[in-house]
């Protein structure tokens, strides 16, 4: 529709999704001659229209509230997540000393509860972010998690191991990671995937630190002080994270919490989605648990086996930013399918094969980059087909319905170690087998988008 306006200029005003910040249309001026429109000189996007993005709402994506909340979730991730991904050294430290008696089926259980519960407190803490916002919420995940750490460092018993480390610390970082990430998902919306991983690269960053620092704190300050040390250094990075870190302001309207949406698994896109990562997340933990015990079973690498994890860590940093990057340009399907592929096959044809210390290096450090572009593109996927204000809620469903399998991961694993005298090969081939097996029912999720095969989703 065109209007003439007193000063001979033509208004013309399209039929597309758009902002009008100024109360009036965008001008576009016409040639007396050719009586065509030809649009304006470049003009300042913040005084004139916004496109919006696919989802319906605004996303600047170049804007210093989005990038200052990345470099918080970058923060926040790497004194929280960094931690899990160290599990390793804990397994392998508590194996040699405070619970040498116990089978190493036992021990993993501390790390797979670790795992449930940063994953089920998904669905409630996802929630809570749609209604209320980060702030409060990351507040809450770093006193739960510097209280979880000073807890472990005076346990003495297994249940208090499990109290301290597996429920109340693992609970700090569910209420840390969350409201980051769902943060970073609501400024971004072109660079969603690369936003995320960037900040997701930060959990891997703290995986390659945590296993070297903890190994020489333990060793120098005994493992009591080492975590204290390591709890006050990351509970203030905590406190960073959650200042810096801020939601793009969200329409959704305050009404019931609801911590479940069980309409969302009438979307077969979704179900799909959830059901092929909840079986990768059968297998997916399984090297970082055991990958510094597998270590030291080889005598070029016993006294090594730490920087072995740091390894698989480092492979990680690279994954979670570089496919993630990719996947802005070629669909996030596209890299979230091949990296759950990869990952078992790594397991199947590298881990089984790794009987020399450069061979289990080469696995670490492909294992890492692979298993951590899966969690890095898994999120901006939920986010991709997820309504703007349901987006907290979907990320914490998804991570919530994979929590069961990797509660039952580990144990599976360790009980397939102790069953077969302490090989390890029953173990990688059932974590490669899971990780293909749950890329197949991805692919499917995919194709429920869309069902062409090579489509850009």
């Amino acid at each position: 529709m065109a209007e003439l306006t007193k000063d001979g200029q033509t208004t013309i005003t399209r039929p597309q999704k758009c902002v009008l910040v100024d109360e009036k249309p965008l001008p576009i001026h016409c040639d007396d001659q050719l009586h065509e429109p030809t649009l304006p000189p470049p003009y300042d996007f913040s005084q004139q229209q916004i496109p919006l993005s696919d989802d319906g709402f605004i996303h600047q994506e170049n804007g210093w509230k989005g990038r200052q909340t990345v470099l918080g979730a970058f923060i926040g991730l790497f004194c929280s997540f960094g931690q899990l991904n160290a599990f390793g050294t804990f397994q392998a430290w508590y194996a040699t000393h405070q619970l040498s008696h116990l089978t190493p089926s036992t021990i993993s259980w501390i790390g797979s509860l670790q795992l449930w519960m940063f994953f089920f407190s998904g669905c409630a803490i996802g929630r809570l972010f749609d209604r209320y916002g980060p702030k409060w919420i990351m507040t809450i995940g770093a006193v739960c998690f510097f209280v979880g750490m000073m807890l472990t460092s005076i346990c003495v018993e297994y249940y208090q191991y499990i109290l301290a480390q597996g429920i109340i610390l693992s609970l700090g970082v569910g209420f840390l990671f969350y409201p980051a990430i769902s943060s970073v998902s609501t400024h971004f919306s072109r660079y969603r995937s690369t936003a995320i991983g960037i900040a997701i690269a930060g959990s891997s960053l703290g995986g390659v630190a945590y296993p070297i620092v903890l190994q020489h704190l333990f060793q120098h300050v005994g493992f009591g002080w080492g975590v204290r040390i390591a709890a006050i250094v990351t509970g203030s990075g905590c406190v960073i994270a959650t200042l810096l870190t801020n939601r793009y302001p969200s329409p959704l309207q305050k009404g019931s919490i609801n911590c479940f949406q069980l309409r969302s698994f009438c979307d077969a896109k979704f179900l799909l989605l959830a059901a092929g990562s909840g079986v990768v997340a059968l297998g997916l933990f399984n090297p970082l648990f055991y990958v510094v015990s597998f270590s030291r079973t080889l005598h070029d690498l016993k006294d090594l086996s730490p920087y072995v994890l740091a390894v698989m860590n480092a492979g990680g940093v690279l994954g979670r930013i570089l496919p993630a990057y990719l996947s802005d340009r070629i669909g996030r399907f596209n890299l979230l399918i091949p990296a759950a592929f990869c990952s078992g096959l790594s397991c199947l044809v590298l881990w089984l094969n790794a009987n020399t210390g450069v061979r289990v290096v080469v696995f670490a450090g492909l294992y890492g980059f692979f298993s951590g572009a899966f969690i890095s593109v898994l999120t901006p996927c939920v986010a991709q087909i997820s309504e703007f204000s349901e987006i907290g809620i979907r990320i914490g469903m998804i991570y919530s319905t994979t929590s069961f399998p990797s509660l039952l991961g580990g144990p599976i694993a360790g009980a397939l170690l102790s069953t077969h005298h302490g090989s390890y090969a029953a173990m990688a081939i059932f974590s490669g087998c899971a990780s293909i097996i749950g890329s197949f029912i991805l692919l499917a999720s995919k194709l429920a988008i869309d069902r062409r095969l090579l489509a850009r989703v």
